[in-house]
Order: C-alpha cells, then structure tokens, then sequence
C-alpha cells in the first residue's frame, strides 16, 4: 500500500510549530465564535481542515418518512439513511452541513471503480461506507449520509427507476436534515430522530450514474437546504437513456432496472411496479406521462441548488447528450455552473483525475456548503480534457464566441464519399444507401472514402487551421424510404491519426492498478485508500466526436412514430450529442449519415433503402469563431506535416465496447 503525503506550496513545517497549527485549528473548529467574531472568522477561512475524529465518529442508522405507499402495503415507505457525522462538533452543539449520496446500488452492486457496498456490524450499525467521501469530509467538519432509494437494501417501498419513488427517497431526506420531514430510529418503531439538533440543513447531493441521476432529480424539485448538486455521468430525461426521437437504444424498458437493483423482499412485493413501469414507457418510443414524469429538463426553472457537472464525452452508456441537455436548459435559467469533460467513457473523475478532482471538490463543498470565500466561484467555468491527461480551461462554456454554422453535404468525385463545406447542394443531388444492422459508426469511419452501400458520408479538405466545435449540433435530414420503417444515424467524426483514452475497452479509458493512495482518515471497517489508476490509451486513425440517432417515423411528431409511405420523401432533424472536441489543422471533420448504429440502436423490422436529398440536408455545428473560424480552417494550403496528418486512415478505430448496463458501469 503506497500512502502519499502532500505538502502544500512545498513548506517545511517542524513538529511543534505542526502541532500547534493543529491544536488552534481544532479549537476554532469545536468552539464556534459568536456576533461580529464569528462572520470575521468565517470570511478569513478558506479551507476546512481534518480536524475531527473520524474514528470516534457517530455512525447511526435512520428511516426517513418519504409519505408515499409505493408498496400498497397501507403504510408510508421509509428509506433508510446510513450516517456518519463528527462526535466533537455534536458533543459542542455545533451543526454542521451535510454530503448526501442517494443510491440503488449500496447492496446489490456495489459502488465506485472497486464496487465497495455498505457494510454493517451485528447489531445492524454502519460500518463500511462506500467511495472516499465519508474518510475525507468528515475529519473537515462534514457530516456523510448514504440514502438506500425505496426498495433497494433496507428501505420499504419499491424502486420504479426514476420515478417519483426515485426523487421522494432523497427529497424526504433533504427534508428531514432541514426540519420538514419525519425520521425514525427504527425501519417498524416510532421512535423520532431529528437531525436539526446537529444539521445546518445546508446539503450537498453527488453521485455518478443513477446516483447522480437522483440528484438532477431533487434538484428540479426546489426543495429548501439542496445548497449544490455534483452529478457525474448522470441522466437528465431516462426517455432519453432508453430511446433516441422515437428510435429504440439498448434494452429499451426501464423494468429490468428495477428488478435488477431491488433488495430480495422488495422483489416479492414489486411486481405490480414493474409491470406500471412497463406499461407506461412503452418500446415503440412514443412519449407517455411517464417518460415526463422522468425528464427533468423543463423543470431546471426550479433549480436553486449550484451545479457542477462531469461527464465523460465518449459516454455511450449515459450519452453526452444527457449533460447538454441539461447544461443547457440551467445556463437559460442563470443556474450557478461547473464543468468538468473527460475523453473518458463512463468513469468517476476520482479515476481519471483523482488529485485534482478531490482538491476542487473539497474546496466546491468549501464554499457551498460552509460559505467559505475560496475564490472558486470566479474560476473557470470549464476544464476539458483534449488529450489523455492533458487539459484546458474556459472562463465559460460554451465559449461566448461559439457560434453555430450551417455546413451541407455535396458529390464527390466517388458514390457515398462526398464533400462537406458552405455551399448547398444542386436541387434533385442524391445519395443512397441500404441500412446494414451489422455496421455501425466505427466501422463507416473506417471505411470514409469507400462507396460503400452502408453509409453516405462527407468530408471537408485537410483543414489549414485547428477547427474547434463546443456545444450541441444537430443534423437535419430529407430522405425516402423503400420500406414503411427507417432508422436514422447521424455522426461527426474527426478523420486524422490521434492517441486517445481507450473508451472502447474494459475500463473505458483507464486501467486499474494494484497501488493504492490514501484520501482521509480510515479504520479497521472502512479504508480511506484506493486503488491508482493510469490512462488507458489507444493509437487510433479516425475519432466520433458526436452522434446522434432517430426513427425517421418521428419526423411529423418528436413523441409518437408512425409508418412511413415507401418512396415519399421525410424530413427530419436529429439531435447529437453535446461536445467539446478540437479537429487539429491537417485532419478532416466528416459528417456520416447511417442506419442501424451497430450495438447502439436496435435494427428497424425492415431493411430500408434510403435516398438523401442532399439540397434539403444540412448540419448545424457549434464552432468556436462561427462560419468564419470554418472558411480560415479550411481556406489555404496546408503544411506537409499536417497533410501527412490528413491522409486517409486505412486501418480500423477502436473496437465497438459492449453496452454496459448501469450495474456494470457503476
């Protein structure tokens, strides 16, 4: 076990000047200044420090209230809330703000990079606490608290993905830190536990996945005391986890998840759930009030909590489309924002980024959670990660010179390979090609200037200049079937040799190593230390910056398909992903228009031919600069370094992953 110890701005401190630092910081911590001493004290700080006990820290159990019967068993459900919070700031009366992780995956699955679930004593006390938050925030002054979502581990009711079940479980408990709703000290008992006797009411929800998922989810409720969220790699619309406009992606019913994360006594009595669940979220992709009841976007109005959000862009388990979604609708709002953009799939930033990531988020809690004037509110807005290991920063994002450009497909000089630029089409140009189920984007970028009969694809020339795009983009599309069903696939891809995290392998772009670091204090049950990690990299000829899917029957109506007539022409847009993503001077950006996305969108019942009207498609794409930042890109000669760059790549990218479920991609 390797521990590393950090020194700050390289200082040498003796032991006795150490010990006294040590001692003054701990009095000031247990002894809370009052009136005019007590604000000049708060604003002088700048950073909680491990003061406390983690050790001698109070554990307890409580069961939150959450006022709805989702079991029908004629009671009220109640979530258990496994705690673990300072004993010197209780035994000083001095309240403190609260971390708060609300789960399904504490006992069926585990969490983090090394599946760590809870764990408990004889006597049914918490003894192990998944992930490093509750090793690291507690000696500073925090308390943790790990929710078990309705049905799942030791809470009643039933989990229904999502659902208000979902939101109610960690909502009830934000309520009950502030003194709104009720706790027990047993799952049966009428004993009450108040929490107002130690908590703040102030809370700070995180949590990748489904995790982070719940988090969005209260967030938009407005609750009182949700002071932050920190939702990593969540979703924001669960239609948009399982469909993609109308067109079907993996496992496209959310009743499976339920059953998968259910606790074994849950499963008994949620049977009904699952088949409510099943019912309404229907597999042909047409929008129900349950889909709307899942989605959270339009209530981002709601929002009051601040939002740092982190996301793996090369996500193809909750795709990158998630986070625009919502990025965008907090940004029309004026919601506080953070940023952090991987080249990762889907991993936790504590591997992918651990120093810096556990340094901003303590100093994020720092200022949300206790007010602390640390400056991190007039940083950066965005870190993004453009190489393996390496990244920028912007003031904010998308940058304010991002503008979005109208680029239109044209012929090239073979069938299905054409040219990608400003200028339109000629009125009755076509493309055609036949969905093939078993090719997917890898395998069209590979194959970029072949006519094959899978794909039409465009490209630009070699660019002269660096092009960066930052944002949403969206593809609209004219195109006529053969047959009454189509699906429609639309990518952006960067065509030039790169070296990028690996997302297509196990680990989706990291590799675990046996070395371990330490991050907080631990004890015999519960250890601070964790397994390293190092990038996972992958030489590659060709990158998918983005991508984007659709049922071409939804052209008419976004929320309900419908068949098509064979030999009418549709139109449709199709939103992609959002990205951040620099396509270097000597390399192409290529727009591929598909069918089937192999293992990422499920096949049409038919094998369409589909013919493009190239005058009637178009791309809209956020570049950094607009249309002129696109005319100097690709205006001028390009140096033989960056040609040798652009050449065609003749190999294959990186191998299409499998499709995690959310418990195996936790």
């Amino acid at each position: 076990m390797a521990i590393r110890v950090r020194r700050t701005r390289g200082a040498r401190l003796s032991c006795r000047t150490l010990a006294v630092a040590a001692t003054a910081a701990l009095m000031s911590a247990l002894v809370p200044p009052s009136g005019a001493s007590a604000q000049a004290a708060e604003s002088a700080v700048r950073e909680s420090r491990p003061v406390y006990s983690y050790g001698d820290a109070i554990r307890e159990s409580v069961w939150v209230d959450t006022g709805l019967d989702g079991d029908g068993d004629g009671r009220t459900d109640r979530v258990a809330v496994d705690l673990v919070r300072p004993r010197e700031a209780a035994a000083t009366g001095r309240k403190i703000p609260v971390i708060m992780d609300a789960s399904p995956y504490y006992a069926c699955c585990g969490r983090g990079n090394e599946s760590q679930k809870k764990t408990y004593d004889a006597a049914g006390n918490p003894v192990q606490f998944p992930l490093f938050y509750d090793n690291y925030f507690v000696p500073r002054g925090y308390a943790f608290v790990a929710v078990d979502l309705a049905g799942t581990n030791r809470s009643d009711g039933c989990d229904d993905v999502g659902g208000r079940s979902d939101v109610q479980s960690a909502k009830a408990v934000v309520d009950w830190l502030g003194g709104r709703a009720r706790g027990y000290t047993t799952r049966t008992g009428s004993e009450r536990a108040k929490a107002t006797t130690w908590s703040t009411g102030k809370v700070g929800m995180i949590g990748k996945s489904w995790d982070g998922t719940v988090a969005n989810g209260v967030a938009a409720t407005g609750v009182e005391g949700l002071e932050t969220i920190v939702p990593i790699g969540a979703i924001s619309s669960w239609y948009d986890y399982f469909h993609s406009q109308g067109a079907p992606l993996y496992n496209a019913n959310p009743s499976w998840l339920s059953e998968y994360v259910n606790s074994p006594d849950a499963a008994a009595r949620c049977g009904a759930v699952q088949d409510r669940v099943t019912a309404g979220t229907p597999y042909s992709g047409d929008w129900t009030p349950a889909w709307s009841e899942r989605n959270h976007v339009p209530d981002a109005r709601k929002v009051k909590a601040s939002v740092f959000v982190v996301h793996g862009q090369q996500d193809l388990n909750v795709r990158a489309n998630q986070f625009g979604q919502w990025w965008d609708a907090l940004a029309a709002q004026g919601v506080e924002r953070k940023i952090w953009l991987s080249q990762t799939g889907h991993v936790d930033p504590f591997d992918f980024r651990r120093a810096d990531w556990v340094r901003t988020l303590h100093r994020w809690f720092d200022h949300h959670l206790l007010g602390y004037d640390n400056g991190i509110d007039r940083e950066p807005m965005a870190d993004i990660e453009r190489a393996p290991d390496r990244w920028t920063t912007d003031r904010v994002w998308p940058p304010r010179a991002t503008e979005p450009t109208t680029l239109r497909p044209g012929t090239g000089p073979a069938p299905r390979a054409g040219t990608l630029g400003r200028t339109p089409a000629a009125p009755g140009t076509t493309e055609t090609f036949t969905d093939d189920p078993a090719l997917g984007e890898t395998d069209w970028a590979a194959r970029i200037d072949e006519p094959t009969p899978a794909q039409a694809g465009f490209t630009t020339r070699p660019l002269a200049r660096d092009l960066r795009l930052s944002g949403s983009s969206t593809v609209t599309v004219t195109a006529t079937p053969t047959t009454a069903t189509a699906h429609l696939t639309a990518v952006l891809v960067d065509l030039g040799p790169d070296t990028i995290r690996d997302y297509a392998a196990a680990g989706e772009g990291i590799t675990t190593l046996t070395e371990r670091s330490c991050w907080g204090a631990s004890t015999a049950g519960d250890s601070a230390c964790f397994k390293e990690t190092k990038a996972r990299t992958a030489d590659v000829g060709h990158t998918v910056v983005s991508r984007g899917w659709a049922d071409l029957g939804t052209w008419a109506d976004p929320r309900k398909g419908r068949p098509l007539t064979p030999g009418r022409a549709y139109t449709i847009t199709l939103k992609l992903a959002a990205t951040d993503h620099v396509v270097p001077a000597g390399h192409r950006l290529a727009l591929i228009v598909g069918g089937t996305d192999k293992d990422l969108l499920d096949p049409p019942s038919t094998t369409p031919t589909l013919t493009l009207d190239l005058a009637r498609t178009s791309a809209k794409l956020p570049f950094v600069g607009g249309a002129e930042a696109f005319a100097r890109a690709t205006a001028g000669t390009v140096d033989a370094r960056s040609a040798q760059a652009g050449r065609p790549f003749s190999g294959v990218g990186p191998a299409r992953p499998g499709i995690p479920v959310p418990g195996e991609a936790r």
